[in-house]
């Protein structure tokens, strides 16, 4: 089995900048015009999963919840550090959270349609 998360967005080209150029995605395919839909795929390589942004004439019609949660471990502290030093870079700033376990293990970004995004340490659950 394998898992696609896929969102509509009305962000496509900043979404996309944020989850390959400061998350490390890489791009897996795209697609322009199909049924009114434009996307793109993007990945961990060999992870078995996948995130779908789309955009169409048509608005999203969901709302980020302080909840909604997308959560990326690092393998280890050093990697975990270069990452929030990769968001720095691009002068995003760490949001807390609302849930109390990720202000402690972790630290929280906000995309750019609004949804939190966690980076933690691997083996922290």
């Amino acid at each position: 089995m394998k898992l696609r998360v896929a969102r509509h967005t009305v962000n496509l080209d900043p979404v996309i900048s944020f989850y390959r150029d400061i998350l490390g995605l890489k791009i897996l395919g795209h697609f322009e015009n199909h049924q009114g839909y434009n996307g793109v795929f993007l990945e961990v390589k060999n992870a078995g999963w996948h995130l779908e942004f789309t955009t169409s004439v048509d608005a999203p019609q969901h709302q980020p919840d302080e909840d909604d949660l997308l959560v990326f471990y690092q393998k280890n502290a050093a990697d975990y550090e270069a990452l929030k030093l990769k968001f720095e870079q691009h002068n995003i700033s760490p949001v807390p959270a609302k849930n109390p376990y990720w202000n402690k293990n972790g630290t929280c970004y906000m995309d750019p349609d609004g949804y939190t995004v966690v980076i933690a340490v691997a083996g922290i659950y």
